[in-house]
């Protein structure tokens, strides 16, 4: 796996409440060499291959950053527009949430995603979601990412968002009342 860049992305949302910690969401990106890049079709076995080692690495150095233990999850990918779509696919979902999982001691819940094709500094929406209940409506988030240089056509941009907690109430008490009115 050629890696040309990692860039890690910390987004404080603080609270206006004395009795609710601010939120830590931090997102790790590779930017990656497609292998398969001009290919659409083949075998995916070095990108998969790729996803656990990137899986380990993001998440590590996301860790790393955060606050408080982590509550949520999501992971994403920018296919350069030489790639393809299922390029990752191969990365995302097969190997790479055994590391992530292992590392954080848990994460019951499917990891969400996002993919797409697109040029250097394209944007996407990395899903976010409770990593033990994906139910959990108060974890239910997004975090727009976009990396400056990438990807180029034969790059790929893999992310991984980690979060210490979920939104933030407006008001005191809209946790509570939220959380009861979106039980199971």
């Amino acid at each position: 796996m050629n890696i040309r860049r990692i860039l890690l992305i910390k987004d404080i949302v603080p609270s206006n409440h004395a009795d609710v910690a601010p939120v830590t969401r931090v997102a790790g990106c590779a930017l990656i060499l497609n292998p398969m890049a001009g290919s659409p079709s083949g075998a995916f076995d070095e990108l998969m291959a790729s996803g656990a080692q990137l899986g380990d690495l993001l998440v590590r150095h996301a860790m790393e950053i955060l606050p408080r233990p982590i509550v949520a999850y999501g992971k994403g990918a920018i296919v350069g527009v030489a790639g393809d779509i299922d390029h990752a696919a191969a990365i995302l979902h097969p190997r790479m949430g055994k590391p992530i999982r292992d590392a954080i001691g848990g994460g019951e819940a499917v990891i969400p995603s996002n993919a797409k094709v697109g040029g250097p500094g394209t944007a996407i929406d990395i899903p976010i979601g409770h990593k033990d209940d994906a139910w959990s409506f108060d974890e239910i988030d997004t975090m727009t990412i976009m990396v400056p240089t990438g990807p180029r056509p034969n790059e790929i941009v893999v992310i991984l968002a980690l979060a210490d907690g979920g939104r933030l109430p407006l008001m005191p008490g809209d946790r509570k009342h939220r959380s009861a009115a979106h039980q199971r």
